[in-house]
């Protein structure tokens, strides 16, 4: 069985797309060990002309490790005889968070973060698939944490690193405190939304540090704008103040040098949550999108809860 892997795009240095993966390349144990280093390596895999099916989404992802269910009781689960720990992420206008920024309203919009930041737990990966793709907008975005930590200004990287990040669950748009859009505002709140904040006050929140330093010796720069809460230990306005300028920095920085994904239905795309940032560009309403991500069972062993609270994740142990 033959892949062939090239760069993501020339000028990044994170990133790479792979052709040639079936079911049957998924058997063969060499082919799974090389695109296990490409994602070592680069961060992040597309991978084109796949046969859209989930039974091909499960397997690619047990190649990655187990499946892990999402800790959000709220968010759309797939069918478990087919995609056991699989959710839908859908934007049905009629429901949907609807936000404006500059004057535009956009639905699908999500702002910079990793996945799960309001766990102790960081899951190692996830895979996208694309059911449903807008005309216009709704790209996701990526950029590499590793990338972000050498282009960061060294004076603010001097006061955020050594620090660590609180986070809850609380993902209201509305809600947002840190690197939020200028000229932003609500429009319409998803119901589920309302799910989601009453599982987030009767849940710990959880700390992560701002940078840490892979087995293979990069440092990565690892903040969540989005439902960022304050730096441990720095609370008030000095705290505040610090966070606010490193979620723009990292705003301004990851806008510019960003992947943004056009999602096209044979795609399937996994990212490293312990290393990439991402975010989702917003689509213009009543245009709906509907994505299916695999969460994929891991942790960096660097996250916690507030006051020693033990969080309870159900993993799903699932082979090929």
């Amino acid at each position: 069985m033959t892949i062939t892997t090239t760069p993501l795009r020339p000028d990044l240095s994170f990133g790479a797309r792979i052709r040639g993966l079936t079911e049957a390349a998924l058997q063969d144990g060499a082919v799974c060990d090389e695109i296990r280093q490409v994602f070592q390596d680069r961060g992040m895999i597309v991978f084109e002309g796949m046969a859209p099916s989930n039974r091909l989404q499960v397997q690619l992802s047990l190649v990655f490790g187990p499946l892990k269910e999402h800790p959000v009781a709220a968010v759309d689960r797939i069918d478990p005889e087919t995609m056991a720990g699989a959710i839908r992420i859908s934007c049905n206008p009629e429901t949907a968070d609807i936000v404006e920024i500059d004057g535009k309203p956009y639905s699908s919009w999500l702002p910079w973060h990793f996945d799960h930041c309001y766990n102790n737990e960081l899951n190692r990966a996830g895979v996208l698939r694309a059911i449903e793709i807008t005309p216009n907008g709704g790209q996701t975005c990526f950029m590499d944490g590793i990338a972000l930590y050498r282009a960061f200004p060294a004076q603010l990287l001097q006061r955020i690193e050594g620090c660590s990040v609180i986070y809850s669950m609380d993902m209201q748009p509305a809600h947002i405190r840190f690197g939020r859009p200028d000229n932003f505002r609500v429009l319409q709140v998803d119901p589920a939304q309302v799910a989601i904040l009453e599982q987030a006050k009767a849940s710990p929140r959880a700390i992560h540090p701002a940078v840490w330093t892979r087995a293979t010796g990069e440092k990565v720069l690892h903040v969540s704008p989005w439902m960022s809460e304050g730096i441990e230990g720095l609370d008030g306005p000095q705290g505040d103040a610090l966070l606010a300028e490193v979620a723009l920095e990292i705003n301004r920085l990851a806008d510019a040098g960003a992947y943004m994904h056009d999602w096209h239905p044979t795609d399937m795309l996994i990212w490293d949550n312990w290393r990439m940032l991402h975010r989702v560009t917003g689509c213009t309403p009543p245009h709906p999108r509907s994505i299916q991500r695999t969460t994929i069972k891991g942790d960096y062993g660097l996250g916690r809860f507030e006051d020693g609270v033990r969080g309870r994740y159900q993993v799903l142990e699932r082979t090929v």
